[in-house]
């Protein structure tokens, strides 16, 4: 029984000697084992313990011993311990840790800086018509910050909830980018965005989700290009390799400054930021491109970043066509 297990597996007798063991115990203590008491290779008191309990009757709890969690049941010819292998439990566990920690983070500088003008005003600078003008102005882009952190986090929740339900819908690509750019033009300046589609392919999608990824991506690009630098949008099919099929290849290329390419691996991971300093300075919440990354993922799809300092970057999404 113990050898169709997929975790590490061995039983011990009622004498106290390891009876038998499957392969994957036998890479943790090594060929020829049995017959030999069990004292002699499991060293934890913990686990000790819990066999000598479970040999007299007993149903102890499972032991933690980094990185596994070992269940000892009592069997037919003595203990029965399973060693489960924590390591992605507590990997998502850490996620999860490090993922609140940035939230409260990201909330608590400008809750400072709001509560801090708050005081402020309340003392004598209050009656100062100046400073409480260039105050509450400070206080409203600070407002306007944790409300841009916070409808991140919902996205960001919302696509996740529906990452595993693959949209079934037809979505006109170039409908949908051209609306996009439309809303975003009269924020961007005259002309900075440039379209250019060869083609009107259609895939399956939502087209809320694609709309958001392609808005986040130009509004990026706006954010951390040149001033007054163009910000070029391209539609096409292309055979995918790595998709192994047709797909519409969806573009936005800046004129910044680039990134370097040991950053770029990271990029969409939640609050990763190649200079903090400045992105909270242009409004941005460390977020962006890992929705991006996840509406992509719920599509079937793939995200591709090229960029190299001084020549700007390209941030391609590549989805198959329906």
């Amino acid at each position: 029984m113990i050898d169709s297990l997929p975790f590490p597996a061995m039983i011990i007798g009622v004498d106290g000697a390891i009876a038998r063991y499957n392969s994957g115990a036998e890479a943790l203590f090594g060929r020829n084992i049995a017959g030999r008491p069990h004292g002699m290779h499991l060293r934890s008191p913990e686990l000790l313990g819990a066999i000598a309990r479970t040999l007299a009757g007993d149903q102890p709890e499972p032991v933690a011993d980094a990185p596994y969690l070992i269940h000892v049941r009592r069997g037919t010819e003595g203990a029965v311990l399973i060693w489960q292998d924590q390591t992605d439990a507590e990997s998502i566990s850490q996620m999860r840790r490090d993922f609140v920690a940035n939230v409260s983070h990201e909330l608590r500088s400008p809750l400072t800086s709001l509560m801090g003008f708050v005081e402020t005003l309340q003392g004598p600078a209050g009656a100062d018509a100046a400073a409480r003008g260039r105050f509450l102005e400070i206080m409203a882009l600070e407002a306007k910050r944790m409300n841009r952190l916070i409808g991140d986090l919902l996205s960001l929740s919302a696509v996740e909830a529906s990452e595993r339900m693959r949209p079934r819908t037809p979505v006109d690509l170039a409908a949908l980018a051209k609306a996009v750019i439309t809303r975003l033009a009269p924020q961007s300046g005259e002309d900075r965005i440039i379209s250019e589609f060869a083609t009107e392919p259609s895939v399956l999608g939502d087209s809320d989700q694609l709309g958001q990824a392609l808005s986040n991506l130009i509004e990026n690009a706006l954010r951390y290009g040149k001033p007054e630098g163009r910000v070029t949008v391209k539609l096409d099919t292309v055979e995918d390799a790595i998709l192994m099929t047709e797909a519409a290849r969806l573009s936005v290329r800046d004129e910044g400054e680039g990134i370097a390419s040991h950053h770029i691996p990271r990029l969409t991971e939640r609050f990763y930021r190649v200079d903090s300093h400045r992105s909270r300075e242009l409004g941005g919440t460390g977020l962006g491109l890992a929705i991006v990354k996840h509406i992509v993922s719920r599509h079937r799809g793939r995200l591709k970043i090229e960029s190299s300092p001084g020549k700007g970057s390209l941030f391609t999404i590549l989805l198959p066509l329906s």
